[in-house]
């Protein structure tokens, strides 16, 4: 076992490219190497020193919830996508390769919920790159430097983000025209420095995106959030890497500027909160003023059992962090592998929320970020002797929708939004035609700026 010492002294990633040899090729077996490899031709694939090393418990792969967390399984992939796959891997050229990766990729929804539809934002008569708008308060920015993470998460919805796909990639413009459009935009309140992981960036580079917004101009501009799972998968970001005092005190210019600095920090586990590293990472994080807000998905495999997440948000709480969202497996990916049936789900959030303390009960959940927004599954209703399920948003496209109760048929295998249907025979949920109205006014402008 290497020692923390020695995890810490140099940060390491490992990829395919490193699956003949130590310590990956050590601790696994002939076909779990393989099926990482030709499922990491389709779905990202990186890992560091310090998650194989401190993180995982190799006695007990391949039901280590950190080692399901990072490395690929085989369900990831339909048997057919599978087959094809590996069919392919040293049969074609690295073109046809690339070409069958592809393909598969687009399979599986790379961008789902309205994200290049209606999330991307218009200036002056052309897109905002690297910019995501949904709810008038909130802006997402991706800074190009930032489209990587220490790790990558097998479940994650931003996969698109890392498989060398330009076309499915946001990230910033070398204009960092976001600038333009916040400054325009007086409504936006947050702005959410997102990816991949702003915290892989090295500290000035990180200052470039965020200093133009403590100045005149961006009045408006109140809260700085960094989204980012560092803490889980690489504490020394803020302990011992070369520019980490840089990084603090650039968090400390947020501070000092009069704006609220969010730390959106992902958790999935308590394993992730059990190592003395990242028990210094948050205080050193809580030292310069930052507010530290967890958040995470429900993901089968890894947590879908409600005392791993009372255990989790509990340690959260004793460490002075404020549990915040029990997310729903996003509509794409490998989201078959890892989704979690509503009805299951809601049952998980409620044994965790009555093993907790009213502390803890700040997490809200499950959650699914939907076409129309963040959409609560509330609860079941037993109406003329039929059970419904009781949804609402939390955020809407239109802040009108938010908190307002919507019932759906209860269906036992249904795990997005998308599988569930009104009540009552309705056709549609209250906010569908508003919302069908917003993608019509997106596309006619889409279709504008290519007749120009």
């Amino acid at each position: 076992m290497v020692t923390a010492t020695e995890t810490r002294a140099a940060f390491r990633v490992y990829t395919l490219r490193d699956l003949a040899s130590a310590p990956l090729a050590d601790r696994l077996s002939a076909e779990q190497l393989s099926t990482i490899r030709v499922v990491g031709h389709v779905l990202p694939f990186r890992v560091n020193r310090y998650v194989v090393n401190e993180l995982i418990d190799w006695d007990r792969i391949p039901d280590d919830p950190i080692f399901q967390l990072t490395f690929p399984q085989r369900g990831m992939l339909s048997a057919r996508q599978f087959r094809r796959m590996s069919q392919a891997i040293g049969r074609v050229s690295a073109t046809e390769l690339r070409a069958i990766a592809g393909a598969i990729r687009r399979e599986l929804n790379p961008h789902p919920e309205g994200q290049l539809t209606h999330n991307v934002p218009i200036l002056d008569g052309t897109p905002v790159e690297g910019v995501q708008h949904k709810y008038d308060q909130t802006c997402l920015v991706f800074p190009s430097a930032g489209q990587t993470c220490h790790a990558y998460c097998t479940f994650c919805f931003r996969w698109a983000q890392f498989v060398g796909m330009p076309d499915l990639k946001f990230a910033t413009d070398a204009e960092m025209r976001y600038r333009d459009y916040l400054r325009a935009h007086t409504e936006v309140t947050d702005v959410l420095f997102t990816g991949g992981d702003p915290l892989v960036m090295k500290s000035n580079v990180l200052a470039r995106y965020v200093e133009p917004l403590l100045g005149p101009g961006f009045e408006h501009i109140q809260t700085i959030r960094l989204g980012t799972k560092m803490l889980a998968y690489w504490p020394y970001r803020v302990l011992t890497d070369g520019d980490s005092d840089d990084l603090l005190r650039l968090l400390e210019r947020i501070v000092a500027a009069g704006k609220h600095l969010a730390v959106m920090a992902h958790f999935v586990h308590p394993r992730e909160l059990a190592t003395p590293a990242v028990e210094a990472a948050i205080e050193r994080l809580r030292s310069v003023g930052a507010t530290i807000r967890t958040q995470g998905p429900l993901i089968r495999h890894i947590n879908d059992d409600g005392r791993v997440w009372a255990e989790l948000w509990a340690r959260q709480v004793s460490l002075d962090m404020v549990p915040y969202y029990m997310f729903v497996e996003r509509d794409t990916g490998a989201r078959r592998y890892f989704e979690v049936p509503h009805l299951r789900a809601l049952g998980i959030y409620r044994d965790a929320i009555a093993r907790g303390s009213g502390l803890a009960r700040t997490a809200r959940g499950p959650v699914m970020s939907a076409l129309p927004g963040k959409v609560s599954v509330d609860g079941v209703t037993e109406i003329a002797g039929r059970d419904y399920f009781v949804l609402s948003l939390l955020q809407g496209r239109n802040p009108a929708w938010c908190k307002r109760p919507f019932l759906a048929n209860l269906d036992t295998e249904a795990t997005w939004l998308s599988d569930l249907r009104p009540a009552f025979g309705e056709r549609e949920f209250f906010y569908e035609r508003e919302l069908r109205a917003m993608g019509t006014s997106t596309r006619e402008r889409a279709a504008a700026r290519v007749a120009a």
